[in-house]
């Protein structure tokens, strides 16, 4: 007996309906986009392993979904190096790939290797899948689309805040209450800084963005395991638990960051932002977070983070200011800033909001019945007067009883069904049933654009 077919944990197919509620997501975020100046790329779904490595992290680096070498993967490994505990080793030796973990390596890549052919700032957007050995679960898959806006080439605050716009006018139009989190990545450093402890950003940075998961005891004993002072994990736990205002907080922070340059400078960032933003408040919460730090190695100023209200599910669309990544390929002085929406998760929310009940689940709107060869001629004319008119429609293929053919309007959801027999041939007329309401309107053949294209 052949085994039932599957497909990867972390992965999903996508029904006809799901992918017509998916196209409503990735329509809505590229309008946006466009509305903004941003400028469309795609970039291969595997690259070369150089390329990603050493940009997520040791964590990020273990995520990667890496592709064995072509032909005999084995050739030139010694018996040595295959009984290797240090399984990086093999890694490196049969395996030159990887597919992508983000959008915003490939994309830093791009830059460094068509420097020349790119207007700088370059702002571009991209809509693509992403790959991430991760435990599967909710919210959470091993296969998923980003859709990314990067302006590169600018150190200006504009285009945070302009990203910032961006989000606020996203989940506008998608009806999405939204929490918009920032933090500075310079202030992190100078809290770690001030707490003695400079040495160890990176896994301090990456043990403090599991906060909002795990909570505050977790994160203390995970800082105090991997060697950190109990005195200066106090120290962080003090300043990250501090209350009050935007402004309050910023205020209590210079005082704890006298004597960081780094920090201070964070400070100055994150209020250049806040009188941007409060010169004209978006419909979007926004709060300054000092416990957000995004766990990823190459943000270096503003970072972002966004959640839906009321539902429980992660970030929705992250991102921030990274100054050093084009310089890892060989681009120094070239500053960067993006954010990246989470397509999946954003589906997930309006499923649960029911953010998709006004949306159209068919593919056409309209259903032709077919009543044979002797009516087909008049039927192909109605098909041209409805795709002229830019209105979805079809004939059905067969000449089969004509309540099997409302039966396939009604499993598709196609909202009408357009009937010309004999008698409405005759009176160059057709019969429009609205499927949804049961009522019939006869019209002439000339106006039937007209009037469906009104009932949209």
């Amino acid at each position: 007996m052949a085994l039932k077919p599957s497909i990867p944990k972390g992965t999903r197919d996508f029904s006809p309906a799901e992918v017509l509620k998916r196209d409503y997501i990735f329509g809505t975020i590229k309008e946006v986009f466009k509305l903004y100046g941003f400028q469309p790329l795609e970039t291969p779904a595997m690259e070369n392993l150089s390329t990603l490595l050493g940009k997520y992290g040791t964590e990020g680096d273990k995520l990667l979904f890496r592709i064995l070498n072509s032909g005999d993967f084995l050739e030139g490994v010694s018996e040595s190096e295959l009984q290797n505990p240090d399984h990086s080793v093999l890694s490196s030796k049969i395996c030159e790939k990887g597919l992508r973990y983000d959008l915003t390596v490939p994309f830093a890549r791009y830059v460094v290797q068509h420097r020349n052919e790119i207007t700088f700032p370059f702002k571009r957007y991209q809509i693509q899948p992403v790959w991430r050995a991760d435990k599967p679960q909710k919210g959470r898959y091993r296969e998923f689309y980003q859709c990314d806006a990067d302006i590169i080439g600018s150190d200006s605050l504009l285009n945070e805040y302009e990203l910032i716009r961006i989000i606020d006018d996203v989940f506008s139009k998608l009806n999405i209450p939204v929490a918009v989190r920032l933090n500075n990545r310079k202030i992190l450093m100078g809290i770690v800084e001030a707490a003695g402890v400079s040495g160890r950003f990176s896994e301090i940075a990456v043990a403090i963005d599991k906060l909002d998961k795990v909570g505050m005891q977790a994160v203390e004993e995970e800082l105090v395991g991997k060697g950190i002072p109990r005195s200066a994990v106090e120290s962080l736990k003090n300043i990250l638990e501090v209350e009050g205002s935007n402004a309050g907080r910023m205020e209590k922070l210079k005082q704890f960051l006298v004597n960081s340059e780094t920090g201070k400078k964070g400070i100055e960032e994150m209020e250049t932002m806040f009188r941007l933003i409060n010169s004209d408040p978006p419909s979007s919460e926004i709060v300054f977070d000092l416990t957000l730090a995004r766990g990823l190695d190459y943000y270096t100023g503003t970072i972002i983070e966004v959640k839906a209200t009321g539902v429980n599910i992660g970030s929705i669309c992250g991102g921030g200011r990274y100054d050093n990544l084009t310089g890892i390929f060989g681009l120094e002085g070239v500053s960067g800033v993006g954010i990246s929406f989470g397509a999946d998760r954003i589906y997930d929310v309006l499923t649960l909001k029911e953010g998709f009940s006004s949306l159209g689940t068919s593919a056409s709107k309209v259903l032709i019945v077919n009543f044979g060869d002797t009516e087909l001629q008049y039927a192909l004319r109605i098909l041209k007067i409805l795709h002229s008119h830019g209105i979805s429609a079809q004939i059905y293929p067969d000449a089969i009883k004509i309540g099997k053919q409302f039966a396939y309007a009604n499993s598709l959801n196609i909202p009408y069904v357009v009937v010309a027999g004999e008698d409405e041939i005759k009176g160059s007329e057709v019969t429009v049933k609205n499927m949804a309401e049961g009522s019939q309107t006869r019209i002439s053949i000339e106006k039937l654009g007209d009037f469906l294209t009104m009932q949209t």
